[in-house]
C-alpha cells in the first residue's frame, strides 16, 4: 500500500511539469505556431527561477520568507514570456521557419544558462542551493508542491477559456482558417503572439516549478526532455485540455515507475532509465491512434 501511495504522489509530481508546459504548447499550436522551443523554455525559467530567489537570499542575508518563491516563479515566467516572444517574432513576423527557431532556442538554453552560472557561481552546471522553495500541501499521506495542485487545476480553466469564451473561439479559428478569421475581423497576427507569448509563460513556471519546488536549485539541462515528452503529450492528447491531462499522467506515471524500479533488480538499469522516452516515441510513431492537428499550424500567415 505504502508503495501504491508513493506511486501514486511521484505521478502527480512528474506530471505537474508536463501539464504546465503541454498547456502552454496548447495554446500555441492552436493559433497555428508549432513551439517546439518549451524544451528551451523550461531551461530558461527553470534557471531565472533559483537565481533570481538565491540572489534574494544572498542580499537579505539568508532571509526564509514565504513571499520569496513566488518572486520566483514570476521571473520565471516573466523569462519564459520573453523568450515565448523571440519564437514568436522568428516565426510570425519574419516567417522562419518554426522548427529551426524553436531549435535554435533549445540549443541556446544549454548554453546561456551556463555562462551566466559561470559569472555568479563560477561553475557551468549549477546554482547554489536555496532555502526558499515552494511551499508544500499535505493531504495526510503525502505531499506536493502547491504548484501541482495549480497545474491540474488550470486544465478546467484552459477548456473554459478555449470552448467557452470568444477569445477561445478566435485562437481556433486562426490555427483552423487565418484568411477565415481575418475576413471576420479576427486580428491573427496578434492572437499568434497572445499565444506563442503564453506558452512561454506556462513553460517558464513548469521550470520554476522544477528548480525551487521539484528541486532546491538549477541543474544544467535539468528539464531532461520535458518539453518533447510535452510535445509528444500535446499529440496524443489530440490538442484539447483533457486529452493533455490524460496524457501527462500516462508519461508522469511512466516517469514515476521508472523511479521505483531504479531501486530494485527487476529490469537493467538501462531499460528502466528509457522508459518514459520509448513511451514518447511509440506515441509520437502513433502507436496509439491518430491525432489531426490544427490545420493552418506550422504554415507562416501572410495577408
Amino acid at each position: 500500500m505504502e508503495i501504491v501511495i508513493a506511486l501514486f504522489f511521484s505521478t502527480l509530481r512528474q506530471a505537474a511539469p508536463l501539464l504546465l508546459t503541454a498547456l502552454g504548447g496548447l495554446f500555441s499550436e492552436r493559433s497555428g505556431v508549432v513551439n517546439i522551443a518549451l524544451e528551451g523554455m523550461i531551461l530558461f525559467g527553470a534557471a531565472a527561477a533559483a537565481i533570481t530567489v538565491n540572489r534574494i537570499e544572498v542580499a537579505t542575508g539568508g532571509l526564509e520568507a514565504l513571499w520569496i518563491p513566488w518572486v520566483g516563479v514570476l521571473v520565471g515566467a516573466l523569462v519564459g514570456g520573453l523568450v515565448g516572444l523571440i519564437h514568436a517574432i522568428a516565426s510570425i513576423k519574419y516567417r522562419a521557419d518554426q522548427i529551426v527557431s524553436g531549435t535554435a532556442i533549445n540549443i541556446a538554453a544549454l548554453g546561456a544558462p551556463s555562462i551566466l552560472l559561470q559569472v555568479l557561481y563560477n561553475n557551468t552546471s549549477t546554482s547554489q542551493e536555496v532555502k526558499n522553495r515552494l511551499p508544500l500541501v499535505s493531504f495526510g499521506f503525502g505531499e506536493v508542491s502547491v504548484l501541482v495542485l495549480g497545474a491540474f487545476l488550470l486544465v478546467p480553466v484552459v477548456w473554459w477559456v478555449l470552448f467557452k469564451t470568444p477569445w477561445g473561439l478566435r485562437l481556433r479559428a486562426v490555427g483552423e482558417h487565418p484568411q477565415a478569421a481575418e475576413t471576420m475581423g479576427v486580428n491573427v497576427i496578434r492572437m499568434r503572439y497572445t499565444a506563442v507569448i503564453l506558452s512561454g509563460v506556462l513553460a517558464g513556471i513548469a521550470g520554476a516549478y522544477l528548480s525551487i519546488g521539484f528541486l532546491n536549485q538549477f541543474i544544467r539541462a535539468m528539464s531532461a526532455g520535458a518539453g518533447f515528452i510535452a510535445l509528444a503529450a500535446l499529440i496524443f492528447g489530440k490538442w484539447h485540455p483533457f486529452g493533455v491531462l490524460g496524457a501527462t499522467l500516462l508519461f508522469g506515471f511512466a516517469q514515476a515507475l521508472a523511479i521505483q524500479l531504479q531501486g530494485g533488480d527487476i529490469l537493467p538499469a538501462t531499460i528502466v532509465q528509457a522508459l518514459p522516452f520509448v513511451l514518447t516515441m511509440l506515441v509520437l510513431a502513433g502507436f496509439i491512434g491518430r491525432s489531426r492537428p490544427p490545420a493552418a499550424v506550422g504554415k507562416p500567415y501572410d495577408k
